[in-house]
């Protein structure tokens, strides 16, 4: 197995022409179905990277992130901006872009509700899962999809694998940073996990069928703590083209995300 892992899934160059921030896609990115485009995660990441770093005067934790995925990522140089669509006191709408610098369009756009950080809730205690990642056990990548992202992540299967069509439940861990030089936040790390629900819960045989995610949303219930994230995951197929794939996300406390992405479903 070829190993494309790097030290970070991004490299930053700076700002672009156009002022916005400038990075270099590294191989460990590169999606299943082909080195040349992304797998949804790090892309997910890095506009979930830019929407954090949004100075509005209050400290904020993002209770929704919907990306919607413009057409391919492509590994190579790529430039973000973001801003605020409504300001608001207690709730903002958020909005960050990432741009294909070779094409100059846009490929993958994120809009996100950011809410106050409290202290105080109605729930104070998580509910632990009955596994850890020390339970699972690993299970080699189809030999029909590339490398890059799904090298460059550790996964531990509890259910299921991607050769094991039917629900999965997976702990997963990137291997590298996000933005070399930089230290992952905790949503971040989600993010850059939790678009693989497609492929743990994969209901298809991806050597003759492709599910492709024309979208990701997630509802952060809070940051997740550790490095280690666990994926309950579903995929439900309807009758044509359209598939619907949905997790709930733990970390060692207990449940700190859902998550639903909208498949294209269509022979390869």
């Amino acid at each position: 197995m070829a190993n494309t892992v790097t030290s970070s899934f991004y490299l930053s160059r700076g700002p672009s022409q156009e002022g916005r921030e400038a990075f270099s896609a590294q191989p460990s990115t590169a999606g299943p179905w082909g080195p040349e485009s992304q797998h949804g995660g790090p892309p997910a990441a890095l506009l979930t990277r830019a929407l954090e770093a949004l100075d509005t005067g209050a400290e904020r934790v993002l209770g929704r992130v919907t990306m919607e995925l413009l057409g391919p990522v492509p590994v190579g140089p790529l430039s973000v901006e973001a801003s605020v669509l409504r300001p608001g006191r207690t709730v903002e709408l958020c909005e960050a872009t990432v741009y294909d610098e070779q094409r100059d369009r846009p490929v993958a756009r994120a809009a996100a509700w950011r809410f106050p950080v409290t202290g105080v809730g109605p729930r104070p205690r998580d509910e632990p899962l009955l596994h850890t990642p020390t339970d699972g056990e690993h299970h080699d990548r189809p030999t029909s999809w590339s490398g890059g992202y799904l090298d460059a992540v550790e996964w531990s299967w509890i259910k299921g694998a991607v050769t094991d069509p039917g629900p999965g439940v997976v702990w997963m861990r990137p291997r590298m940073d996000l933005v070399a030089g930089e230290t992952m936040s905790p949503t971040q790390r989600l993010m850059a996990c939790v678009d693989s629900a497609s492929g743990v819960s994969a209901e298809l045989d991806p050597a003759q069928w492709g599910f492709l995610n024309t979208e990701l949303t997630v509802h952060v219930l809070r940051p997740p703590v550790g490095e280690w994230l666990c994926l309950d995951a579903e995929t439900t197929l309807g009758r044509g083209s359209v598939g619907l794939a949905t997790s709930a996300v733990y970390d060692e406390q207990g449940l700190v995300a859902r998550s639903s992405q909208a498949l294209l479903v269509s022979p390869r």
